[in-house]
């Protein structure tokens, strides 16, 4: 018979075994934070993983395994009510093609507290943390199943109405227009799936169905050209993956794609041109 504490090990192993996301790093950036703010939160940082690693955040994508780091720069410390709260700059990142960078954030917090998901009950840390893990798996999800993550997307969205109506409202206002502007931009979603797809065809020698995806690539990108020609995630999910595509795009011989890129990614024009001529 099993101890209480091998019961314990079991499940937690369980829990970061099934996860949707794989290694997640928290890095705190503390030095403006008096001594005792510092050794308060130093739990933190653990607190953060077993939360991520151990949710379900989505019951049908279980085995994603989405690298995630978290830096936090904290700003300083207030006193609001009979709470201290933390203010901080976070950012969140897959190191791929996932970044964003949250300017207004504050929570309480305190050791011996718990991270917990919850759709219905707000809590500034946790929900603060749903909202971009969910927005983030929203995005990798959409790679696998066209408009796959829009649930997920619709998950952040309730989290930030929820925040703008809180105690601790600040800066929920522009996260619901955040995931508005990103779940709204088809264009790109439609992309994205086709890149992943036409990447995964053509290590499979399969030239002609990645042509295909490709193209398909090119017209959701036209599609966020014509609403927003700096658009400021298409532009990150490009860079991420520019060389990759000019390489392959040379490979297949496709010169008429390489000048659509020129034109739909100026940033990356002299990457795209080497690869034509």
């Amino acid at each position: 018979m099993m101890s209480i504490r091998q019961i314990w090990i079991t499940l937690v192993f369980l829990s970061f075994s099934y996860g949707q996301f794989g290694e997640v790093k928290v890095v705190f950036d503390n030095r403006l934070l008096k001594v005792h703010h510092q050794q308060n939160i130093l739990p933190l940082k653990q607190d953060i993983v077993r939360y991520i690693k151990t949710t379900r955040w989505d019951e049908d994508y279980t085995d994603l395994s989405i690298p995630l780091h978290i830096q936090f720069i904290f700003e300083g410390v207030a006193q609001k009510g009979a709470q201290e709260t933390f203010l901080a700059q976070v950012l969140f990142s897959t190191g791929i093609d996932q970044r964003y960078f949250d300017k207004s954030v504050q929570f309480p917090y305190g050791q011996g507290g718990t991270l917990y998901f919850d759709i219905v009950q707000f809590d500034p840390l946790s929900s603060f943390l749903a909202y971009y893990v969910n927005l983030i798996l929203a995005g990798e999800i959409d790679t696998y199943e066209l408009m796959g993550g829009t649930r997920i997307f619709e998950m952040s969205r309730e989290i930030a109405l929820r925040g703008t109506a809180s105690d601790f409202s600040r800066g929920w206002s522009e996260r619901a227009k955040l995931v508005d502007n990103i779940s709204t931009n088809y264009g790109l979603r439609k992309a994205k799936l086709s890149f992943y797809y036409a990447m995964e065809l053509f290590r499979d020698g399969e030239m002609d169905e990645a042509i295909l995806e490709f193209k398909k690539m090119i017209k959701g990108l036209d599609e966020v050209y014509d609403r927003s020609p700096r658009e400021h995630y298409t532009l990150l999910f490009l860079k991420a993956h520019t060389n990759e595509l000019a390489k392959i795009l040379q490979l297949m011989g496709q010169k008429s794609m390489l000048r659509d890129m020129m034109e739909l990614d100026p940033d990356n024009l002299e990457i795209y041109k080497k690869a034509l001529y």
